[in-house]
């Protein structure tokens, strides 16, 4: 203490304050337990505030005295004195600061914090235009909600919206400046007398609690990492959804609000500890955050898993420099290699996914043949499955960075196509596997069309099948950029084959029967017709077109183009031959018995009777015999 002689003037003005902090202890009057002080009127919190730095300059100066002849003694009981009254004052402006937070700890109104447009950074695919919109409402009207609306829109973001350099960021102020003010004095003076833990322990569970509430609203569940593994995938991907949606509002406004509030708080106390506080009160919902992304990255590996990953990529790609400059201090150091570490797995879960449904497609096993030589479910769902990840070029073209592991002409492996890289130069690695995934395709649906009995049908199938891929490939400008026009050729041309591989099995028997060899008694053609081999012809003609029409009528060709283009291919075969065939040997037969028994159609019948041909059901009602 102060030696004899120090000024009775600092005395008093020790004893006044003295007199004040004991008036609002809490421990020792009902009034003080039952008021705030900071909830009174202006000048009683100033007169409290000063009233603790007189406090704290007696403490800090030792100027106190009872006497001149003051004693060590007195002068230890004096500071004991001063001691216990700064005790009083700092438990009640812990209280006094713990309240205000409590009095402002809202949770965001979290349904103006969404911008209809920044709800995927990734090219829009059609199997993600639903979005989840439940979003759980709790709470209600509170006094600080106008300072918790944000409306997120395309606007420029103004110097004082935002002190950081990505314009994505939106901050909110989560108090109003009087509040600030308050906190910020009351931080300072507990600070300064060694209260630095209790305030840094009041402000982070005030506030965390207050951002659980915001992630409640948002939709974000307290869920381990098990917890996320164990759940069924549908429900899983509107999760994913909905997390999207949701970090984007907790990286962007959420934690850089929080950030932006630690700042005005406690920048001006000391260095770090605004950053101290900010991870005390962020840290924990932070882990929580991208556990849900980490617990997919790392979940098991299927191909429906593909688009949702992708999306979650996308977002958090997005997201990663946001998260950098948010928490960009050494104390947050986990949260940033966390998300970096997350963005890394989800990468390597895309391209281990792609190489499973490669291999998935090669070895799909179904056997039965559908019926009537129509489209495989297999290929409509891996077409779809690959037009969909042409949506998402931009982003697989950086992951997707080695060519597919793939058979060789050389190689000798009848379970594996061949596919040579030297025919597609100049291809990126995603394009590769694209096409290698078609190569795989119809190297499946050749194996499934050896199941059919009827050769004809086969090649059917073949040409049904490949003609859907190049419509689908044709369909996707993205996906037909990567395959390329080279290829895509290659593919037409195989339809093409089948197609001509299909009326060969077909027709030529059918046709052969329209020959006139074997017709002539004497073999030769000057010679005279064979009235009996002449009506054998006819009936097995008639027999084979009945069997041809009862059975390509129940086949399917899906493609109103393709169908009639083959039904005109076959007329323009069948009808001439028909034609002049009837035209050579008709007076043949009529001169004879029962010429209708022979001559069964005309040629108006037979033109009728193609127009049955693929559509899927029995088409005897067009199959009529000629009039008499």
């Amino acid at each position: 203490m102060e030696p004899p002689g120090s000024s009775n003037k600092d005395s008093t003005g020790y004893e006044s304050a003295e007199k004040i902090i004991l008036r609002w202890d809490s421990t020792a009057s009902e009034e003080a337990r039952e008021r705030m002080i900071f909830e009174t009127d202006r000048q009683e919190a100033d007169l409290y505030l000063q009233a603790v730095d007189e406090i704290q300059r007696s403490l800090s100066n030792t100027s106190i005295s009872t006497s001149p002849n003051n004693s060590y003694n007195a002068a230890s009981d004096d500071q004991s004195k001063v001691n216990t009254t700064i005790q009083i004052a700092m438990a009640r402006l812990e209280d006094e600061f713990r309240n205000i937070l409590i009095t402002h700890a809202s949770a965001l109104e979290t349904d103006s914090l969404f911008d209809p447009a920044s709800s995927s950074t990734s090219t829009p695919s059609h199997h993600d235009l639903e979005e989840d919109d439940s979003f759980s409402n709790e709470g209600g009207s509170n006094s600080n909600s106008n300072n918790n609306l944000l409306q997120l829109q395309h606007c420029e973001s103004s110097d004082s919206s935002s002190y950081r350099s990505t314009s994505s960021i939106r901050e909110v102020d989560l108090m109003p400046v009087e509040a600030i003010c308050d906190l910020q004095a009351i931080a300072t003076r507990m600070i300064s007398s060694g209260y630095l833990r209790e305030c840094i322990q009041v402000y982070g569970s005030v506030r965390k609690s207050a951002v659980d509430s915001s992630f409640r609203k948002l939709g974000i569940e307290k869920l381990s990492i098990g917890d996320i593994q164990r759940l069924e995938w549908e429900s899983l991907e509107s999760k994913i959804r909905r997390w999207i949606r949701a970090a984007k509002v907790c990286v962007r406004i959420l934690f850089a609000s929080e950030k932006k509030l630690c700042e005005q708080i406690f920048e001006s106390v000391g260095t770090d500890i605004d950053d101290a506080c900010f991870m005390e009160t962020v840290k924990g919902p932070a882990i929580q955050l991208f556990n849900f992304a980490e617990a997919i990255s790392i979940s098991r590996r299927s191909p429906e898993k593909l688009f949702k990953i992708l999306d979650l990529h996308d977002a958090l790609m997005d997201l990663l420099p946001d998260i950098e400059s948010v928490f960009d201090s050494k104390s947050s150091d986990s949260i940033r290699v966390q998300a970096a570490e997350i963005l890394s797995r989800l990468a390597e879960a895309v391209r281990g996914i792609l190489s499973e449904f490669e291999n998935a497609v090669l070895r799909e096993p179904s056997r039965v043949p559908v019926p009537g030589g129509t489209i495989h479910p297999l290929t409509r769902y891996v077409m779809n499955y690959i037009s969909l990840i042409s949506d998402y070029k931009q982003t697989l073209i950086e992951l997707i960075m080695s060519k597919p592991s793939t058979g060789s002409r050389y190689s000798g492996d009848p379970s594996t196509p061949d596919m040579e890289f030297a025919e597609l130069e100049g291809k990126t690695p995603l394009a590769l596997h694209l096409i290698w995934i078609i190569v795989v395709l119809q190297f499946n649906l050749d194996g499934k069309s050896r199941h059919y009995r009827d050769a004809s049908l086969a090649h059917l199938f073949m040409m049904n099948n490949v003609h859907y891929i190049v419509q689908k490939v044709k369909g996707s400008p993205e996906l037909r950029e990567m395959i390329g026009d080279d290829y895509l050729r290659k593919l037409t041309g195989k339809f093409r084959q089948a197609a001509t591989s299909y009326q060969r099995a077909a027709w030529v028997s059918v046709l052969y029967c329209l020959r006139d060899e074997g017709l002539h008694a004497s073999g030769g053609f000057s010679s005279g017709v064979s009235k009996s081999a002449l009506r054998e012809r006819f009936k097995t003609f008639n027999a084979m077109f009945e069997e041809v029409h009862r059975t390509q009528s129940t086949w399917l060709i899906p493609d109103a183009q393709l169908r009639e283009e083959l039904r005109i291919s076959i007329s323009e075969k069948l009808i001439p031959a028909y034609r002049s065939f009837l035209g050579r040997f008709r007076s043949h037969i009529e001169s004879g018995k029962h010429p209708e028994n022979y001559i069964k159609y005309s040629v108006e019948d037979l033109e009728t009777a193609v127009l049955d041909f693929f559509e899927g059901y029995p088409g005897s009602q067009h199959l009529r015999r000629r009039s008499q």
